[in-house]
C-alpha cells in the first residue's frame, strides 16, 4: 500500500519536492528536532509549505505536529454555496497504522490524520466548533478527521480518494463516524494552529501502534465530486509532501 501511495502521488500533475539532507541539521538547530525536515519551497503557498513533520508520544497520547514556512491555516477554500464541486484544504499525516486501530476494517486502505477546512459543508455533526449553538454550520473552522485513502482512477490518473462506502455495505466504523458514505471519522480532537504550526493531540488505547509505525506529511486540496457520487471526495491537488516521495520515513518519538 505504501508503494501505491508513492506511485499515486508521483503520477500525473502531482508535484513533489526533494528532501534536502542539509536542511535537517538546520531545522534541528531551530528547535525542529526529530521527525522529517523539508526544505522550504517558493513554489508552494507559504501556509502549506511544509518544513517539519513529527509525531511524538507521551503516555497514551500522540501529538501530530506540522510546521510550515508561513502562517498555518491562513488560507481556506472560497465558499461556492453548494456541496457539488466544493473544495477542502488539508494538513495530512499519512501513516502505516492499520485502520482497524481507530475503528475501521483491517487493511481498508491508508490511514491518515487530517486537519481540514471546507466552508460548503459540515462533517462534524457532534461538535460546535464555532460556539454559536448550531452543530452543522462550522465546516470552515479547522477540525480533525481520520480518513482512509486508496488510489482511485475515477479521480484522475494516479489520484487518491477517501474510500467510499457503497450503498448497502456495512463496514466496521468508529462510533464518531459522521454519517457520510465515506471511511471518515470525526473524533472531535481540536487542532491547535499557532503561528507556523499545526498540532493535534490524539489518545490511543495502545500507543505502541504509533511508535511501531511510520508516517509522512502532506498538504493538499480535495474536491467533492461534481455529481456528488462515488468517488465522493478526491485528492485533486498535492501542495507538498514532507519526504518528497511519500515513502513514510518518519518514526514517532
Amino acid at each position: 500500500m505504501t508503494t501505491a501511495i508513492a506511485l499515486a502521488m508521483a503520477a500525473g500533475s502531482f508535484a513533489t519536492y526533494a528532501h534536502d539532507p542539509h536542511e535537517t541539521g538546520r531545522k534541528a538547530a531551530d528547535g525542529h528536532a526529530g521527525g522529517i525536515a523539508s526544505a522550504p519551497s517558493e513554489a508552494v503557498r507559504a501556509d502549506f509549505d511544509i518544513v517539519h513533520t513529527r509525531i511524538s508520544t507521551e503516555g497514551r497520547v500522540a501529538t501530530f505536529h506540522m510546521a510550515v514556512s508561513g502562517k498555518a491555516g491562513a488560507t481556506r477554500p472560497a465558499a461556492s454555496g453548494k456541496l457539488a464541486g466544493s473544495e477542502v484544504f488539508s494538513y495530512v499525516w499519512p501513516t502505516s497504522i492499520d485502520p482497524w486501530e481507530v475503528g475501521f476494517d483491517r487493511g481498508a486502505g491508508i490511514l491518515a490524520l487530517a486537519v481540514t477546512a471546507h466552508p460548503d459543508f459540515d462533517d462534524t455533526p457532534l461538535y460546535d466548533e464555532n460556539g454559536d449553538g448550531i452543530l452543522d454550520n462550522d465546516g470552515d473552522v479547522w477540525h480533525s478527521h481520520w480518513v482512509v485513502l486508496q488510489p482511485n482512477p475515477a479521480c484522475g490518473e494516479g489520484a487518491l480518494a477517501v474510500v467510499d462506502i457503497p450503498e448497502g455495505a456495512k463496514p466496521r466504523l468508529p462510533k464518531t463516524w459522521p454519517g457520510l458514505p465515506l471511511l471518515l471519522d470525526s473524533p472531535g480532537w481540536q487542532p491547535l494552529l499557532d503561528d507556523h504550526t499545526v498540532e493535534v493531540r490524539v489518545p490511543f488505547d495502545d500507543v505502541g501502534v504509533v511508535t511501531a509505525g511510520s508516517f509522512d506529511g502532506v498538504t493538499a486540496g480535495l474536491r467533492v465530486n461534481a455529481s456528488v457520487h462515488a468517488p465522493l471526495l478526491c485528492v485533486v491537488d498535492v501542495f507538498k509532501v514532507a519526504s518528497g516521495d511519500l515513502g513514510l520515513p518518519g518514526k514517532a518519538e
